[in-house]
């Protein structure tokens, strides 16, 4: 039966690799790879159409598809184009230092790498070679509890800081040990992924007949599978944010997923020290509203208690600073930066998150916005709103 997102952990680690993706994780046994120069690029967007030629297509699938009718896929997209910035002139401004910091963590920008699943699928370095982009742009990287390596590996992989997300499983003393290996290897903080309690509908990944490798976190030192629950635990609740502060020995926990000010509070009442803004890129819930769209309401909540991160849709510079003006803290570049990994390997990835930085530097001089304190001072105006509901502010 071929695997899809809607199956449990168990069965995504009892498949076999795609055949066609064979050469492109043979990086789980080497320790060098050839990097190749990235081609030519204008934009984020265009770097889609340039990985689908390099990504074998299940492969690609899965990682650029979404879940149902891609209405929320859709959307995350959209919803960046219904607010527009209220620009100033004559300011005098000139662009200062983008550089800021979250949860200890220097970060060259508001930009992040978001956690992913499988980075093996875009490239033979995997996430070692997606987290020495980061590091050699100047930001932090997240590792996925379904990893095509471990956090172990990961995490000598470059010198920057980096963030451990966690998927709980039916298995406490596995979920247990993921949290105790990650404040051993050096994690900065625990991301508590609370958007997936099942797999979602992944049509696509069912139409492909897609089979993914073991992650690495299951694999035993000999490289076969461990004999754990690998189920999704679905049964998350406000006990289960307490779990993992207990286990994971005073690391900062990060909530991610969040969408609804109900949400927020019961995670601010329960002591998290980040929210992340997610609707998980449009893979779990379709029929959920855009990231973008639910921000403000998060922000509304939160005011200024804890950082948000922001993620899901960000495709251009523009974007980033419209998410930090409607109340984000940084953003999470999530897909693009695995389009860049299969184009350049891990200069890809820095070419990605550069790409970004120098866009939104360009929107940031012509809005008369010199600084992050800035964007977050300058209205959004919404264009289906009457005139008294336009100012949007973080």
């Amino acid at each position: 039966m071929p695997l899809n997102r809607r199956e449990t952990l168990g069965l995504l680690a009892s498949g076999a690799a795609l055949l066609a993706t064979r050469p492109l994780l043979a990086a789980r046994e080497s320790t060098t790879v050839n990097e190749t120069p990235l081609p030519p690029f204008a934009n984020l967007l265009e770097l889609e159409t340039l990985a689908a030629q390099v990504i074998p297509k299940p492969a690609f699938d899965y990682i650029a598809r979404g879940a149902g009718d891609e209405q929320t896929l859709r959307e995350n997209r959209s919803a960046f184009s219904r607010v527009f910035i209220d620009q100033r002139v004559l300011t005098g401004k000139t662009v200062q230092g983008l550089d800021t910091s979250i949860l200890g963590s220097r970060l060259e920008s508001p930009l992040v790498v978001a956690a992913m699943a499988a980075h093996g699928l875009a490239h033979a370095s995997a996430e070692s070679g997606t987290a020495r982009g980061a590091a050699a742009y100047g930001t932090l990287f997240g590792t996925s509890t379904v990893s095509t390596q471990n956090l172990e590996q990961v995490a000598t992989a470059s010198n920057g800081d980096k963030w451990f997300q966690c998927y709980l499983t039916r298995d406490a003393g596995f979920n247990r040990e993921l949290l105790q290996r990650a404040r051993a290897a050096g994690y900065k903080a625990i991301v508590l992924t609370a958007d997936v309690t099942v797999g979602g509908n992944r049509e696509q990944d069912r139409r492909n007949g897609l089979s993914l490798p073991t992650p690495g976190n299951f694999l035993d030192r000999e490289g076969r599978p461990r004999a754990i629950e690998r189920a999704f635990d679905s049964h998350l609740g406000p006990d289960s944010l307490d779990f993992v502060r207990q286990h994971s020995g005073g690391l900062p926990l990060i909530l991610k997923g969040v969408t609804t000010a109900a949400d927020a509070r019961v995670a601010l009442h329960h002591g998290v020290d980040a929210i992340q803004v997610s609707n998980h890129g449009g893979r779990q819930l379709d029929g959920s509203p855009a990231a973008f769209d639910s921000l403000p309401r998060v922000a509304a909540e939160v005011r200024g208690q804890v950082p948000i991160i922001f993620d899901s849709g960000i495709r251009r510079g523009l974007d980033v600073f419209k998410a930090i003006a409607a109340g984000a803290d940084v953003v999470a570049v999530g897909r693009p930066v695995l389009y860049g990994l299969s184009l350049g390997g891990w200069q890809g990835v820095q070419a990605v998150l550069e790409r970004l930085d120098n866009e939104l530097r360009t929107v940031m001089q012509l809005a008369g916005a010199a600084t992050l304190a800035d964007i977050r001072a300058t209205p959004l105006l919404n264009v289906n709103a009457s005139p008294l509901q336009q100012g949007i502010r973080s």
